[in-house]
C-alpha cells in the first residue's frame, strides 16, 4: 500500500525522509531546536531543499551546531566559513547566526532553556490547524508574527514570521501534515 503524504516532500527520496522522520514532530531540547533556527535563518529567500540537501555541510561548518561554540566565533572563523562551498556563504547570514547564538543563550538563561520560552507561545503543546490540503497551510500566523517580533526585539536576526513559522511547522510547535497524510494517522 502507498503511503499517503503531505505533497511538497514528493520531490525525492531526501525529501521523503524528512517529512516522515522529522517535519512536524515535536522538539524540546534546546540542541535540535538551535539547529532548526540556524537552518531555517539560512533558508530565508531560498528553498528549504537546498537547505537540507546542504544539512550535513552546515552540521560540519558549525561545530554540530553548538551554540555555545558558535556564540564565540571569531571574525576569523566567519572568514573561513564564507570559504566553505558546502554552506550558504553570505555573510549576514553568517554573522546573524554568530548574534542568535549569543541571544539564544541569553534566552536560556532568562527562561530556564529556550524550549520553555519558545513552547510558551503555543502554550507547551503543539497546535493543530488539521489542514485538509497544502493550500490551508498558512506561510504565517499571528502567533508567528508575535514570535518573530519578541525574537527581533530580543535582537535575533533573518527571523522572519514566515521563517518563524517554517521553525514551528519544522519542530512541531503545529502541525499542518494533512488530513490524509499517513503520518498524521500514527
Amino acid at each position: 500500500m502507498e503511503r499517503i503524504r503531505c505533497g511538497w516532500c514528493e520531490k525525492d527520496d531526501l525529501y521523503r525522509k524528512y517529512h516522515d522522520e522529522e517535519w512536524g514532530r515535536p522538539v524540546y531540547d534546546d540542541e535540535t531546536i538551535f539547529e532548526f533556527l540556524i537552518l531555517e535563518s539560512f533558508q530565508a529567500g531560498l528553498s528549504w531543499y537546498t537547505i537540507l540537501a546542504k544539512r550535513e555541510n552546515f552540521r560540519k561548518a558549525f561545530d554540530n551546531f553548538n551554540y555555545k561554540k558558535i556564540a564565540d566565533y571569531t571574525e576569523e572563523r566567519i572568514e573561513e566559513l564564507m570559504n566553505d562551498p558546502g554552506i550558504i556563504r553570505n555573510r549576514l547570514k553568517i554573522k546573524a547566526t554568530v548574534t542568535n547564538a549569543q541571544k539564544f543563550q541569553e534566552i536560556q538563561k532568562e527562561f530556564g532553556s529556550f524550549s520553555e520560552y519558545i513552547w510558551a507561545f503555543v502554550g507547551g503543546k503543539p497546535l493543530d490547524n488539521c489542514p485538509k490540503t497544502l493550500s490551508d497551510v498558512p506561510a504565517v500566523t499571528e502567533i508567528s508574527d508575535a514570535l518573530s517580533k519578541d525574537l527581533k526585539k530580543r535582537g535575533f536576526k533573518f527571523m522572519g514570521s514566515t521563517v518563524v513559522y517554517a521553525h514551528m511547522q519544522a519542530t512541531g510547535m503545529v502541525n499542518d501534515h494533512i488530513e490524509s497524510c499517513f503520518v498524521r494517522q500514527k
